[in-house]
């Protein structure tokens, strides 16, 4: 007996992005800039949301230094004691970046110039920001503004797509 599969019905396309990025190390930084890019590409409306360890980076003096975090990461392949001995962070870091440029892939920075190219957002927290003891000249020229979260959730509402890294 065959059965007759309805199709569903048109559903409405959503033309916004709204990522928030609260992890500041280099393997969290990829997800959020990988996917704002590809969004931007295909034409749609992207804003990020730098908020708490996310704020790393945006921030001049960090945004050249993401680590891999080698504790509490499933995904390496090493016993998970080994990544608390001194200068795994770096090691593991070091290894990272060595295959990366292996393969051709943009640095962090040249994924940011590539999302604003492509017309994202960048916006920073005032909450972390105010906790953190940043100011906005501790930030790259990239960032748009200083947002909080009654902005962010104005953004988020617009029938977007939100994503929380």
């Amino acid at each position: 007996m065959q059965t007759l599969v309805e199709k569903p019905k048109e559903q409405l396309k959503r033309n916004k992005l709204v990522i928030i990025c609260s992890k500041g190390s280099l393997d969290m930084a990829y997800p959020p800039l990988m996917l704002a890019t590809t969004a931007a590409a295909m034409g749609m409306q992207v804003d990020l949301y730098f908020t708490f360890w996310g704020m790393n980076m945006i921030t001049k003096k960090t945004i050249d230094s993401l680590k891999i975090p080698p504790v509490g990461n499933p995904a390496l392949p090493m016993p998970n004691i080994l990544g608390m001995l001194p200068g795994m962070s770096s090691m593991v870091t070091s290894m990272m970046k060595k295959n990366m440029k292996k393969i051709k892939m943009p640095s962090i920075r040249e994924m940011i110039a590539t999302a604003k190219e492509g017309g994202v957002k960048f916006h920073a927290c005032s909450p972390s920001m105010n906790m953190m003891g940043l100011q906005k000249e501790d930030l790259i020229s990239e960032v748009d503004d200083i947002i909080g979260a009654a902005t962010y959730l104005e953004l988020a509402s617009e029938d977007a797509i939100t994503l929380f890294i």
